[in-house]
Parts: C-alpha cells; structure tokens; sequence
C-alpha cells in the first residue's frame, strides 16, 4: 500500500476510500519503506505476524515515479495534508522522498508536507539534512519517545548508540531553521513524570511537544 489514510489505528488504501466516498481535505500517508534505523519496544513492526499480515508491509519499496504516477491520479485540492510514514523511517529514502515532495508542491505550492520520523537521518547521511526540506516540507515531526539519553536507547535501541539522542535533538534545532513546523512527540504510555520531562526539554529547546495516544 503506497497511499494511504488512516483513522484511528486502521489504514485503508486511498483507492479504496475513494471507491467508498468522495475525498473532502483529507490526510493521505505515503509508504516509501520498510527499512528502519531504530527496533523500538514498543514497535508493532518488529512483530512477525504485523509483517506477514498487515497491508502497510512493502514486497519491495516503490520508485519515485511509481508514487508520483499514484498522485497524478487525484486533485491536490482533496488533500488537506500529505503525511511521509508509513511502517519504515522515510528519511532512509531521502532522495525519493525529496523527489516526490517537489512533484507534489509543483502540482499544489499550496499543499501541507509532513514528514514523521526518528530524527537520526543525519547520522544516517552523515550530514545535515534539514537545508533540503527548505521550501518543501511544512512539518517535520520527530519521535522524541524519551527524555534522557540512556532511556532513549532503550527503547529505540537505534544503530547507532547512544549518539543517537543527541544526534535526534541537534536534528530538530537544525529543522527549525528550515521549516515552518517543528514538533518533537511522545506517546502517552510512557508515564506523566516522563511526559513532564520531555516537555521540559521541549521548552529548553524552543520546540512544541506533542502527546500522541499509543496504538
């Protein structure tokens, strides 16, 4: 499933939806991978049947033009936002994406870009991403998921070790540069002490934190 849209935990391929009802300002998601730098605990992906079964698991990963031939088929103007998620991390696709999102804001300057990711895809490239978003993406929004070094890794047990928390913050302050929106994230299982935290860290850095609840 390449374009999708999702309510409350279930996703629904956006041809389907469209067979079903007319599309009115709606979020659409775009898959590009199934690769991911993190192996999260508390990630449905690492789960053998979520990647036997569910529809978001990719056979293989699409070309840029294979996602931009999807798009040629509907009106921007349905579209309220266009969300790069998916089961994977989109960065580790970054020329793709970057490909499709100037195709995207050819067809509609006016269209919201959003990219939901781990926030490590510097370290994966081994330099600063950010300047490439300038003009394309209106909202980065990055898994923040702890508020200390130590317990991030735990729970995201990243490639790249305890680097990684630093590496995801100095990303964020590196986006606010570049892009209009930048959201750091938690989800809501992780405790009200911890919540209270990250929102500290949040407010240190200048950045707006979102409790999102966990499906």
């Amino acid at each position: 499933m390449l374009l999708y849209t999702a309510n409350n935990g279930d996703y629904e391929n956006l041809a389907d939806r469209m067979q079903r009802e007319p599309l009115r300002k709606t979020n659409v998601y775009v898959n590009l991978t199934n690769q991911c730098t993190c192996a999260c605990t508390f990630c449905l992906r690492n789960t053998k049947e979520m990647r036997e079964s569910n529809s978001l698991w990719l056979k293989r990963e699409p070309s840029a033009q294979e996602v931009i031939a999807e798009f040629a088929k509907y009106d921007m103007k349905n579209f309220k936002e266009i969300i790069f998620c998916g089961f994977g991390e989109p960065t580790m696709r970054l020329d793709i994406l970057i490909e499709i999102a100037s195709y995207l804001k050819q067809r509609n300057k006016n269209i919201s870009l959003r990219i939901n990711t781990n926030g490590l895809c510097d370290l994966q490239a081994g330099k600063e991403i950010a300047p490439l978003f300038q003009g394309l993406i209106d909202t980065v929004s990055i898994s923040l998921n702890a508020s200390t070094a130590a317990e991030y890794l735990r729970l995201t047990r990243s490639k790249f070790g305890i680097q990684s928390f630093d590496a995801m913050l100095a990303f964020a302050v590196s986006c606010k540069k570049y892009v209009p929106h930048v959201v750091l994230t938690v989800v809501d299982c992780i405790g009200e002490t911890e919540i209270i935290a990250c929102q500290s860290l949040a407010d240190k850095l200048g950045l707006t934190l979102r409790v999102r609840s966990f499906e």
